[in-house]
């Protein structure tokens, strides 16, 4: 690798010496073996010499400054925006990935800038953002960089939120959920069936990553694209609607968004909107109180509803926060506690 790309280089968390020189990566599910001079199945880690390393710290292909409910994040300081940044790299290969040209490239595929995360806070709030996103591609493959990027932006006064697959082991997962504010996890589907023939991955880890983010106390939602013919039964939505209630609890907001053909699925039509509101119906009978659509501006559930009076508390049109009715965590008219970090 050049000289000048020695800048991006640092050594990898989370893995594991072998004999002759190879390491086993313990940082997702995936577990990695790797001889020397290989890379992981993320194309953006290296065995050099039986280290591993990082090749993407401060490695910057995508930086954005971005409505914080595009992520999105409804219940995390909503109206405000967030520095949003990326490398290249990814743990999984979604069929319908919309960011493939950057998650399925190695780093020198694709053209970035050295970032790094004091420059990165700086950035953030020269720019007014509350947050920086770490999104895009998947931010698990950048680890190293998304630590010290959320810990320079402590250190400054800027919150960090985390756009993820939830593809990762747990030991990684609590040391992340201490560093930032919220996760946001985009739970695939609620089959394996879906995560083996359109994501090559698993469902289980995604629900135990769900599960310690709650137990962390680390803001969480969650958005479920929904692909037609694929993920789309009334049992998988009621299953996901059970699980939630059971394992996280009603509160934790469900975007359930609509798919646009692109990627690998380019032969599948848009999600019906009928399809959308009938997983948002089936979710709201099963007593979960936030349950959005989404890439469906206009649309009556993009607005966030007091659980108890039922009045707007939130009211979004796309990305446009008209009116905030809540006053200290609170529905401005009930007094009803309304889940989430509302500053």
């Amino acid at each position: 690798m050049p000289a000048a790309d020695s800048q991006f280089i640092v050594e990898a968390k989370y893995y594991e010496k072998q004999a002759n020189r190879k390491i086993k990566c313990v940082l997702c599910p995936r577990e990695c073996v790797i001889d020397d001079r290989e890379r992981g199945y993320c194309g953006v880690r290296e065995n050099r010499g039986g280290t591993y390393y990082s090749l993407v710290h401060s490695r910057v292909c995508a930086a954005h400054v971005d409505p914080v409910e595009k992520k999105p994040f409804f219940h995390f300081y909503p109206g405000t925006l967030a520095f949003s940044i990326a490398t290249a790299g990814c743990n999984v290969n979604c069929k319908m990935c919309q960011n493939w040209e950057i998650s399925q490239a190695r780093p020198e595929q694709v053209e970035s800038r050295y970032l790094p995360p004091r420059q990165v806070a700086a950035l953030a709030k020269q720019n007014d953002c509350h947050s920086i996103a770490y999104t895009y591609s998947e931010p698990v493959v950048f680890f190293e960089y998304m630590l010290d990027t959320a810990a320079a932006g402590r250190a400054a006064g800027v919150k960090s939120a985390v756009v993820s697959g939830g593809y990762i082991h747990q030991d990684p997962l609590r040391e992340l959920c201490r560093r930032v504010d919220a996760i946001k996890i985009d739970l695939k589907a609620f089959t394996q069936k879906f995560y083996t023939d359109i994501v090559n991955g698993e469902l289980k880890p995604v629900l135990d990553t769900l599960t310690t983010i709650r137990k962390m106390g680390t803001w969480t939602e969650i958005v479920y694209l929904v692909v037609p013919g694929l993920n789309d039964s009334s049992q998988e939505f009621r299953g996901l609607a059970q699980w939630v209630k059971g394992n996280l609890g009603v509160d934790v907001p469900v975007h359930f968004s609509r798919f646009h053909p692109q990627y690998l699925l380019k032969n599948l039509p848009p999600t019906p909107l009928a399809t959308l509101e009938r997983a948002k119906a089936i979710c709201d009978a099963e007593g979960l109180q936030f349950v959005y659509i989404g890439n469906v501006p206009g649309h009556p559930a993009e607005k966030t509803y007091c659980p108890k009076c039922r009045r707007v508390v939130v009211d979004r049109a796309g990305y446009l926060i008209r009116g905030l009715h809540i006053v200290k965590g609170r529905c401005r008219y009930c007094r009803q506690p309304v889940a989430g970090v509302w500053g």
